[in-house]
C-alpha cells in the first residue's frame, strides 16, 4: 500500500485513558505534515458523517487525522439519556489531553504538530486542551462550537484558532464573538451566512471543510 493509500485509510486505534479505552480511527502517512485530532462534546465521533467529511478533506491535503470517541461506550449509552458527559467540559478536555499526549509517543506521529478540530462543546475541551499544551497544539477549529464553556483557559489559548459559525445560528454567534475577543493569539470568525447549528443546508459543510482544511494546512505544514 503506498503512503497516500495509506493516508486515505483509517485504521482503528485504542486508547487508554486512566483504565478507560477510548475508541478512534487514524490516518497517517509518512508524508503527513500535521495531524488533525477531533473533539467532539456527544455523539459517536467517529462515526459523525460531519467530522467524517472534514477529515477527508483535511487527508487531501496531506494532513493525518484522528477521529476520536472521547466517551466509552458505557459513558455514551448513560450520556445519550442524561446529557451528563456532553457539558462536563474538564471531562471531556481531560480525554482530549490524553488523546494529545498519546500521539505525541507514537511512530509518525510523535514529531508532527497538532491541530484540534472541535465541535458543539467539544470546541471548548479543545481549547482547554489548546491552553495547557501550547507547544504541543499548533492551531485550533471550532465547527458551531460552544467556545464560551472554556471559561478562564479561553485566555491563555495562544495557538491560532478559528472560528466557523452559522450565520443563522445566533445564540452562538454572539457567544463565539465574545470569545473570540478573549483570545491572546491569531484569531478570526468566519460566518457561514444561511447556515444553520449543524450545518445541514447545501454546501454549508463543505465550507466548513475548505475553512478548518486551509486553516490547518496554513499553520501546521511543515
Amino acid at each position: 500500500m503506498s503512503h497516500s493509500a495509506a493516508a486515505r485509510t483509517p485504521w482503528p486505534v485504542h486508547i487508554d485513558a486512566n483504565g478507560v479505552v477510548l475508541n478512534g480511527d487514524l490516518s497517517v502517512s509518512a508524508e503527513a505534515r500535521g495531524l488533525v485530532v477531533f473533539v467532539h462534546g456527544s455523539g459517536s465521533s467517529r462515526q459523525s458523517p460531519r467530522n467524517r467529511a472534514v477529515a477527508d478533506v483535511l487527508r487531501q491535503a496531506g494532513l493525518a487525522a484522528l477521529l476520536l470517541d472521547l466517551l466509552s461506550q458505557d459513558e455514551e449509552r448513560t450520556d445519550a439519556v442524561t446529557a451528563e458527559f456532553r457539558f462536563d467540559i474538564p471531562f471531556l478536555a481531560n480525554r482530549a489531553m490524553v488523546a494529545v499526549d498519546w500521539a505525541t509517543t507514537q511512530p509518525l506521529m510523535e514529531l508532527l504538530p497538532i491541530g484540534l478540530f472541535g465541535a458543539s462543546t467539544g470546541a471548548a475541551a479543545a481549547l482547554i486542551v489548546a491552553a495547557d499544551r501550547p507547544s504541543v497544539v499548533r492551531a485550533v477549529v471550532s465547527r458551531g462550537g460552544r467556545p464560551d464553556l472554556a471559561g478562564d483557559a479561553l485566555d491563555r489559548v495562544t495557538a491560532p484558532t478559528l472560528f466557523v459559525v452559522g450565520g443563522r445560528d445566533e445564540v452562538v454567534l454572539e457567544l463565539n464573538r465574545q470569545a473570540l475577543a478573549r483570545l491572546r493569539g491569531e484569531r478570526q470568525l468566519v460566518v457561514v451566512p444561511h447556515a444553520t447549528h449543524l450545518f445541514e443546508e447545501p454546501g454549508a459543510l463543505d465550507q466548513v471543510a475548505r475553512l478548518a482544511t486551509e486553516w490547518f494546512v496554513g499553520h501546521l505544514a511543515r
